[in-house]
């Protein structure tokens, strides 16, 4: 088209008047922009660095709003590239300073709470006003007490050999009626499994958490379930408003969305007789024993300063959200991974058969399994950030890397955990890659033996500087025993009762957002009970 052809283009709807008034403002913006670099003496000389330093600002905030759509592969591709170094990234609403040395991440680590914050980025990712019936926690960890820790990390872990029989029992029990209601096509029962997945785990939870009673609350469940996608949605949309809309929108989506106050209202009278009890307790009257996370997270809240019940609810709600979503994606790619590898099914079950009756007694054990876990999560971890830390003050590491308040420190764990530096082979699936090098050396399959992998054998629920699943250093998920004994046993019941096959295993597994990975529910996966295969 000549350029005097180009004159005469009308826009519907746009009168002469709104176009100069349009192109003028345009015209306006772009002068700015251009006597803003002249003035700060950036603008170089050739055309195409005069147009790149006037559009900068709209490239970094494209590159801030890509970060949302894909986010793991602009971490990679940061991380290569900087090649053991800090390195930042964008969002609408953060800046992240990423660190892979392990000298950094102990600095990270090292720094008091005052400064650096796992509350306050915790805060800002779940917007807790909002999405846990207005819960306003502190941004100091500790400012309130830190007995969750001790709930978790033991009270919930040596409880684990009375919970684990009666949950293998329920889950393998439920497995089966959810199982049953999946449609046949094509001559084949599909199943949803992520969303099946996280069925479970909430089923898992209420029985490990608040026992038999509560699991069996219809209204409750549906609630408990409905709460994990409504808080991500929520916490996701208020993250992205101005400032002074937050409260706003965040207030009309909190009295829309009612899971989290149907879960709140079901507590609350629980946590207030228990408190009740406690108090009568304290005057040396008998009261019931009670052992379930209720009672654990108000005994270990500070004795000078007892939590309300109010607040206990709060700690639980906490505690249900980051349970549910992490475990449950991560069993569903472990699901997806026995589907792809279906040389591990044989080995896996073996062990099962022989030594799942003790794991069960005691919360630990199958190693075969654990490292099969370990090695899905190493390559399809939940979030491809980790140690994430909010500035509450102006921080710098020793190497003079800033972040200012409000920044975040954090490292990029998947790209660390397929670095070939540590892993040899790095993005292959080794499912026994952590096991005991004998016991591997020992198996043989169809196929021949399983490789070797690594010299010394690890735990699911180990972390170092080159496994970030679990966090790093004094603020490791307290939790992440309950979460492998939970894992194990939906898996043991799958792997026990059932052989597996993705419908489609060229399709595409799993989308991103943000920094997360999650799996998509389209991947269907075809469960056959072992006395029917053929």
């Amino acid at each position: 088209m000549e350029f005097l052809e180009m004159q005469s283009i009308h826009l519907p709807g746009l009168s002469p008047l709104a176009v100069n008034a349009a192109s003028s403002i345009f015209g306006l913006i772009s002068i700015f922009f251009f006597y803003k670099a002249l003035v700060a003496k950036k603008l170089a000389s050739s055309p195409a660095k005069i147009l790149k330093t006037i559009f900068r600002p709209v490239t970094k905030r494209y590159k801030a709003w890509a970060y949302l759509f894909w986010g793991p592969e602009i971490i990679q591709k940061a991380f290569d590239e900087a090649k053991g170094k800090p390195f930042e990234l964008f969002a609408p609403d953060n800046r992240y300073v990423f660190v892979s040395d392990p000298q950094q991440i102990k600095e990270l680590d090292n720094a008091p709470d005052t400064v650096l914050s796992l509350q306050a980025a915790s805060k800002q990712m779940l917007q807790p006003m909002y999405t846990m019936h207005g819960f306003n926690w502190f941004d100091r960890r500790g400012t309130e007490g830190v007995g969750f820790i001790r709930a978790l990390r033991t009270l919930l872990t040596n409880n684990l050999p009375k919970i684990l029989p009666d949950l293998t029992c329920i889950i393998r029990t439920r497995f089966q009626e959810l199982h049953a209601t999946h449609p046949v096509i094509n001559g084949k029962k599909q199943s949803d499994v992520y969303h099946m997945t996280v069925k479970l785990v909430v089923l898992s939870n209420a029985v490990s958490f608040f026992g038999k009673d509560l699991a069996k609350d219809e209204q409750f469940m549906v609630s408990a379930l409905a709460y994990i996608e409504e808080t991500l949605i929520c916490a996701e949309i208020v993250r992205l408003l101005p400032g002074f809309m937050a409260p706003i929108v965040g207030g009309i989506i909190a009295r829309t969305l009612k899971s989290h106050a149907t879960i709140f209202n079901r507590l609350l009278p629980i946590a207030q007789e228990r408190c009740i009890e406690r108090d009568a307790a304290k005057l040396g009257q008998k009261v019931p024993q009670h052992a379930d996370c209720i009672q654990w997270i108000m005994e270990t809240s500070p004795k000078n300063a007892p939590w309300t019940p109010q607040r206990v609810v709060h700690e639980l709600m906490a505690i249900w959200f980051g349970s549910v979503h992490a475990v449950s994606t991560t069993v569903t790619f472990a699901i997806h991974d026995l589907c792809l590898h279906p040389e591990y099914a044989e080995p896996l079950r073996k062990e099962c058969e022989s030594q799942y009756a003790a794991f069960e007694q005691s919360g630990v054990g199958l190693p075969l399994l654990d490292s099969f876990i370990k090695e899905s999560a190493r390559l399809t971890p939940v979030e491809s950030q980790s140690t994430r830390r909010s500035a509450l003050q102006p921080f710098s590491l020793k190497d003079g890397t800033h972040v200012n308040v409000g920044d975040w420190f954090c490292t990029p764990v998947r790209a660390i955990m397929t670095n070939p530096v540590d892993y040899p082979e790095a993005t292959t699936f080794s499912g026994f890659r952590f096991a005991d090098p004998q016991l591997v050396k020992s198996l043989e399959n169809a196929n021949g033996a399983f490789n070797i992998m690594q010299k010394k054998p690890t735990k699911l629920t180990d972390f170092d500087m080159t496994f970030h699943v679990w966090g790093t250093g004094r603020m490791a998920c307290p939790g992440r025993y309950y979460a492998s004994a939970v894992m194990k046993v939906i898996l043991g019941q799958v792997i026990l009762n059932y052989d597996c096959e993705l419908v489609d295993p060229t399709a595409k597994r799993l989308f991103t957002w943000r920094s997360t990975i999650l799996p998509k529910p389209s991947a269907k996966v075809v469960f056959t009970p072992i006395g029917d295969a053929n």
